[in-house]
């Protein structure tokens, strides 16, 4: 007779299950509460006690642990030494381990959980089955996964076995599993312990969609979401409205949602290629939009557009008339949503805390060979700014300088963001130059550029930029500083009559 090891805190579908195998002639052996709902649906069941002759004890902590019970799962059957010594002892194969484990995400996530109660939640017994069973998936079926419990029982029906390569599939899927579980208790422990960088780290994700292909057709590509922060992220966004995001539009929605998570006033970000194009703050979302969109009137083409408030008619009416392929905001009145869902291919996304930006998470960049981790950046510094000019920018220059201070913060390296009445006029994004990134800035900002302030990642090395913002009628200009020509800056600023700030703090993005 086979024998079925049944020890699962999601009971979902597990009495039809355990039902099947056991009028095919499997004896079904359980603990605890998996054990007395079988019986009370009426299954003829073996408790584990029996097989070990030993009680649970310690609460529940230990039940399992015993070499009767691994044993029964680690023994090869096909090792004449190995059943010499299960006769011996006593011990008898267990050919199928169907396990799922205490909840311990589950309780992390729960702002009422103890430290004991976290700690009650890390499964010892369920790891070491389902781990002993997929170690010896020769010879023994092991289930993690609910969703698995049909194909099981369809092979055994239709074939009488479950099969060399589904077991070796489920060893695979219990690996993944326990890793991803243990993953998160380390998590939980080096947040506990204040280790920020440990010696060795295991991150976990869990994989929300297979995507058509990567940055280009030839790459295959999937999205994996954190399991632990989720709130405010393309992770928890709900698809209201077109095709499924590509691995572009997923990427370029993020750089939206990180620069959108920066400001308070009614905002729209448009993004294109991970820089911004155009960014726009006003008293309501439509006003916010037409500056974004006046920004850059061509690269917006195509692009992604994020709102921290709702979109309303007029902004619907103004999204309608251009080509963009994804829009995200927490909410969209009826009207607006009715004028949208017009446009076939637009993609529309509902995030409703797209405002949240309390993370923990690190910001990260795969390289060959590695990973390199970081804080995420978080600094503002907007308290400790020194105004470093003989003039004084005006109150309304001080509103456009944070203002595209936020924005350069968000923009690839070498940057510079050019910005009047809280909307960017250009943004010179990526170049290895600092001087063509103004360059470029200008250029594309034509006559708005005049009466316009300047923000810089990074300081000035030389006062050409300087020189270039003032002949350009820039006005004002915000920057770290820290420079060893600092002063050679500082010195054409004045001769302009620009006002300069420094921040202490700059904002590499690479």
């Amino acid at each position: 007779m086979k024998r079925a090891l049944i020890s699962v805190y999601d009971k979902k579908g597990i009495i039809e299950f355990a039902k099947k195998l056991s009028h095919m002639g499997w004896e079904i052996i359980s603990t605890g509460g998996t054990s007395r709902i079988l019986s009370d649906s009426g299954l003829k069941v073996t408790d584990v006690s029996d097989v070990t002759g030993f009680p649970e004890c310690f609460n529940g902590r230990v039940k399992t642990l015993h070499p009767k019970i691994h044993g029964g799962i680690l023994a090869l059957r096909d090792d004449e030494n190995h059943l010499k010594t299960m006769k011996e002892l006593d011990i008898k194969p267990i050919d199928m381990v169907v396990n799922n484990l205490y909840p311990f995400k589950e309780t992390i996530l729960k702002t009422e959980s103890t430290h004991e109660n976290i700690i009650e939640n890390i499964d010892i017994g369920g790891p070491s089955m389902l781990r002993a069973a997929a170690k010896n998936y020769k010879f023994v079926t092991v289930i993690v996964d609910p969703k698995d419990y049909n194909t099981i029982i369809d092979e055994l029906e239709n074939k009488g076995e479950v099969s060399y390569k589904t077991r070796e599939y489920l060893a695979a899927k219990v690996f993944q599993h326990t890793s991803n579980y243990d993953a998160l208790i380390s998590h939980y422990f080096n947040e506990k312990t204040n280790i920020k960088f440990p010696d060795t780290i295991t991150l976990t994700f869990e994989k929300k969609q297979d995507l058509r292909y990567g940055e280009n057709p030839h790459q295959e590509a999937a999205f994996y979401t954190e399991e632990l922060e989720t709130t405010g992220t393309l992770s928890e966004a709900v698809k209201l409205h077109g095709k499924e995001l590509s691995y572009n539009n997923i990427g370029d929605g993020n750089g939206a949602l990180e620069i959108l998570k920066e400001f308070t006033l009614p905002t729209v970000v448009a993004v294109k290629h991970a820089n911004p194009c155009g960014v726009g703050s006003g008293k309501n979302i439509a006003e916010a939009f037409k500056k974004a969109y006046e920004s850059d009137k061509q690269s917006i083409f195509g692009g992604i557009i994020a709102a921290n408030d709702e979109i309303d008619v007029d902004t619907a009416k103004m999204i309608k008339d251009i080509f963009i392929e994804v829009v995200i905001a927490p909410s969209y009145s009826e009207s607006a949503l009715e004028i949208l869902e017009a446009k076939k291919n637009i993609r529309l996304l509902r995030l409703p805390h797209i405002n949240y930006n309390k993370y923990s998470t690190y910001d990260m960049k795969k390289i060959l060979g590695g990973v390199l981790l970081q804080d995420r950046n978080q600094g503002k510094m907007y308290e400790d700014l020194k105004i470093v000019t003989q003039r004084k920018p005006s109150d309304e220059e001080l509103k456009d300088l944070l203002f595209a201070w936020k924005v350069v913060k968000n923009t690839k390296s070498n940057a510079i963001v050019l910005a009047k009445n809280q909307g960017t006029v250009a943004v010179g994004p990526g170049q290895v130059s600092r001087i063509w990134a103004l360059e470029n800035a200008i250029k594309q900002g034509e006559e708005s550029v005049r009466g316009s302030v300047m923000a810089s990642d990074a300081f000035f090395p030389f006062s050409d930029c300087i020189e270039a913002a003032a002949k350009a009628g820039i006005t004002a200009v915000i920057q770290p500083g820290g420079s060893v020509r600092d002063k050679d800056s500082i010195d054409m600023a004045d001769k302009y009559k620009i006002a300069m700030l420094f921040t202490g703090m700059r904002h590499f993005k690479h």
